[in-house]
């Protein structure tokens, strides 16, 4: 059976400073990723056994552990990949992600009302948890959610495609209680590229339910 890994960082840990300091970025990709991707594979040893046991008394609790440890990896997959030093700003035809910037205006107005949707959402998460732009396949249009400790108050069958993270390890050494703060400087680094690319991807998958 495949084991999930932890994937390397696209850059050094001094890469998106100081909008994230490198003590967080390594933190939170060495220590909290990591304990994702572990507690995701203990998870699926777990119910590996269960099934030969035929042992099904923990089965609830398996299945959401599952869920949390296998989404955390996935969302921090994305997140990494979602941030450069180069980044920020809004994206742009002249920058070669017009389609997204099209798309970004048609489902929500505008990129301004959009920032404010996704920081809206991402800030005012309970407890731990993002604001995720995903791209929903039934309607074709660009959403906005949040996902509650991994768990997930969004869409079936949509496709994140920017995430920001508002757990408190994403920010807390350096901006403290100021998780407002945080979501307004991580503007400053989204990689507009890769998330074009993402959206792209993601319109060319086959709808799993036909509209």
């Amino acid at each position: 059976m495949a084991m999930y890994t932890l994937p390397e960082l696209p850059y050094d840990y001094a890469a998106l400073a100081p909008v994230i300091s490198p003590e967080i970025i390594e933190l939170h990709h060495d220590k909290h990723h990591a304990a994702y991707v572990k507690g995701a594979n203990d998870t699926l040893e777990q119910l590996e056994e269960a099934r030969d046991k035929d042992q099904w008394g923990s089965v609830n609790g398996l299945q959401k552990n599952l869920a949390f440890h296998l989404s955390g990896h996935i969302l921090h997959s994305i997140y990494w990949h979602n941030m450069t030093g180069d980044g920020g700003g809004e994206p742009l035809d002249k920058d070669g992600v017009g389609e997204l910037a099209d798309a970004i205006a048609e489902s929500f107005g505008s990129f301004a009302r959009f920032k404010a949707q996704l920081s809206k959402a991402a800030a005012t998460t309970q407890g731990s948890g993002w604001g995720v732009l995903a791209y929903e396949p039934v309607s074709g249009r660009l959403i906005v959610e949040q996902v509650y400790d991994h768990q997930g108050n969004v869409g079936q069958g949509s496709v994140p495609i920017l995430v920001f993270d508002a757990w408190e390890h994403a920010f807390y050494l350096q901006y403290r209680n100021q998780k407002v703060d945080f979501i307004e400087a991580m503007w400053q680094v989204v990689n507009w590229q890769d998330v074009a690319k993402r959206y792209a991807d993601a319109k060319d998958r086959t709808p799993l339910i036909a509209p």
